[in-house]
């Protein structure tokens, strides 16, 4: 563990996620780092507009208490050793010594101004550490067992004792979680009046008119659509005990298989979490190549009366459904396809069932083998979407169409069509975590990703000049001021190292913002793509996905580009306007409208994108952040 002295020009290197998220390409999971929340007492005047959601003060300040109030479950941190509460599995054993470490605050009075550690947060840009080389960083080895560490003192200033009723409530405490409303899970979602089957996720604190049509997990899983037999799960992370919950009483006991991607320590601790549960069973994902991970997120759901996909962004543990923000397509109910039928029989027309029998089949898993069959059996034709895979491994000649970009760029290409004033139809990519994309736009963003994001039907050439690129991700200021506040910022893992060997990448940084969506200090873990016209009120496409802006997600050139090498699992799916006999998709402008009945595309957050001013950081994880307190009162410090 680095000391506070070394801080500000060694940061801490490697990962952590307080709730998912999504690795860099170019770091094993297993290199990792301890971050804390610290407490800060909140100014007296606050003129923000976000209003935290209220809960019971906790005495999670206090070490040698941890109490709650009999109604909140435990929240998704690790607790004390013998209390052996429910844990996320996070693939490493040092991603989860990192986790229990976050619960370690201390006073923001004890840190002495004009340290290392308060300023370290500011003006990290101008750091010249640029060769710093992310696969050489100092962490914990694969299959290394991780210890627990103390984190080392700060220097203080006499502490204050202060009454407990004067604290303001942690983000991790046990408390942190509060009931939903009692109507917070009544759906109105009308299957027979959705357009486009795109959703947002539940969103605790919020307007209830901002939930009205969004989705949560219960509700996927409710008898409302339908009468589950059996269901797949596949997932980056899992907490298995708070996952068996959100299925309802009369299918709690329905077999469940978990598609996963870990490995030695956390594959273990994922197998003891399912132990009480014997209707749980396992399928490992084939991990060949070096820090890929599986990313994919997916149920397939076979019911009595049919068959259902739902690809989604969100892991499954309660951070990712409670206050951040997560997209969702869900396929309409497939229907049995008379007995005898052949196996062409039941495609749409974006090919969806020939997809996706191909990318399950790519798993190469037995355990797999009876869901391809079953999809195989039932009618799909009434699917209107372009299925977007990622499997690792290295392709050549037709096979480099099949995944990632390539596959989007193939798409595009074919079911897309040019448009009037081309080069003034801007590109739009939003996610939640960036991997290494070189020295310069010419190694991979532009030369590759730009040129497939910037396709419009066939034959059409590469335009120039370019159309503007916009990338959404929130700045410092856009964490601090979320529901949340700071360990928002643990689901979005860009490491200092990654950024400043890329300080060119941030002239295309915009804030995140969702008035639309009422989702502004909801922070994204949603990714999304799309090509908007000049005027931001129209869509030439878009895809939500849960491939983040990397190489590891979306591909990247070989060989002189004879050949594409992927390294993770991923899924997304991509809308096109002519599979809904449209021309483009004209952008809804009030996405929770009371009045209802829009056709327009749900957009999750506000168009045009604002861009970084001078003063804007994109958020960095592994940095402190000591200038401000968040919205809950504390401050970040990795240590």
């Amino acid at each position: 563990m680095l000391t506070r002295s070394k801080m500000s020009q060694e940061s801490a290197h490697g990962k952590w996620t307080l709730s998912s998220s999504d690795d860099d390409d170019d770091l094993p999971p297993s290199q990792t780092n301890n971050i804390k929340t610290e407490r800060v007492e909140p100014p007296k005047q606050d003129t923000r507009k976000t209003e935290p959601v209220t809960r019971k003060v906790d005495s999670f300040f206090h070490s040698n208490t941890d109490t709650t109030d009999g109604k909140s479950e435990p929240s998704l941190v690790v607790r004390k050793e013998k209390e052996k509460p429910s844990v996320p599995v996070m693939g490493s054993e040092a991603r989860q010594t990192a986790h229990a470490n976050q619960q370690q605050p201390m006073p923001f009075p004890s840190l002495k101004r004009g340290s290392d550690t308060e300023n370290a947060g500011a003006g990290w840009a101008l750091s010249s550490s640029d060769d710093d080389d992310d696969n050489k960083d100092k962490g914990i080895q694969a299959g290394q067992q991780a210890q627990p560490k103390k984190a080392a003192p700060v220097q203080s200033s006499p502490k204050r004792v202060k009454k407990e009723d004067t604290r303001p409530p942690s983000p991790h405490g046990r408390t942190y979680y509060i009931d939903e409303p009692p109507d917070y899970f009544e759906t109105s979602i009308n299957e027979e009046t959705e357009t486009y089957r795109f959703y947002l996720n539940k969103v605790v604190g919020l307007d209830k008119k901002y939930n009205t049509g969004a989705v949560h997990i219960r509700e996927i899983l409710s008898p409302m659509f339908g009468t589950l037999k059996e269901s797949v799960q596949f997932n980056y992370c899992f907490d298995i005990p708070w996952m068996v919950k959100q299925y309802p009483p009369e299918f709690s006991d329905k077999p469940v298989l978990i598609v996963h991607g870990e490995k030695r320590e956390s594959k273990a601790r994922l197998i003891q979490q399912a132990q009480p549960y014997a209707h749980i069973r396992f399928c490992q994902a084939k991990l060949d190549i070096a820090f890929g991970t599986h990313h994919t997120k997916m149920m397939l759901l076979w019911y009595v009366e049919g068959f259902r996909v739902v690809i989604l962004t969100s892991n499954m543990i309660r951070a990712d459904w409670y206050q951040k923000t997560q997209g969702m397509w869900m396929s309409p109910l497939y229907p049995l396809l008379p007995e005898g039928s052949p196996e062409t029989a039941g495609e749409s027309p974006t090919f969806f069932k020939r997809d996706l029998v191909e990318y399950l089949q790519a798993y190469r898993a037995p355990e797999l083998s009876e869901w391809i069959q079953r999809i195989k059996e039932h009618d799909l034709s009434e699917t209107s979407v372009y299925l977007i895979g990622s499997t690792p491994g290295r392709y050549v000649g037709s096979d480099m169409e099949k995944w990632g970009h390539l596959r989007l760029r193939k798409l595009l290409n074919e079911h897309t069509r040019p448009v009037p004033n081309e080069e003034a139809w801007p590109v739009i990519g939003q996610f939640s975590s960036i991997g290494s994309m070189g020295l310069d736009k010419t190694k991979w963003l532009a030369a590759e990703f730009q040129r497939t994001l910037t396709t419009l039907g066939r034959g059409g050439k590469s335009v120039r000049p370019e159309p503007p690129m916009l990338l959404v991700y929130p700045s410092v200021d856009d964490v601090r001021r979320s529901l949340e506040g700071y360990p928002a910022g643990g689901s979005l893992p860009y490491s200092i190292q990654t950024a400043q060997r890329q300080l060119w990448l941030h002239n295309y940084f915009h804030r995140w913002s969702a008035e639309t969506t009422g989702r502004s200090h909801a922070m994204p873990h949603i990714k999304t793509y799309m090509r908007a016209s000049p005027d931001f009120t129209e869509l030439a496409w878009f895809v939500v996905t849960s491939a983040n802006l990397s190489k590891a997600a979306w591909g990247g050139l070989e060989k002189n580009n004879t050949q594409v090498m992927v390294r993770s699992y991923e899924l997304g799916i991509l809308f096109v306007p002519s599979a809904f006999n449209m021309s483009t998709f004209r952008v809804q402008k009030n996405v929770f409208s009371v009045n209802g009945g829009s056709s327009g595309f749900p957009v999750p957050f506000d168009l045009p994108p604002q861009r970084y001013s001078s003063k804007d950081q994109p958020w960095v994880w592994n940095i402190p952040y000591t200038h401000a307190p968040d919205t809950h009162g504390n401050i970040w410090v990795p240590s």
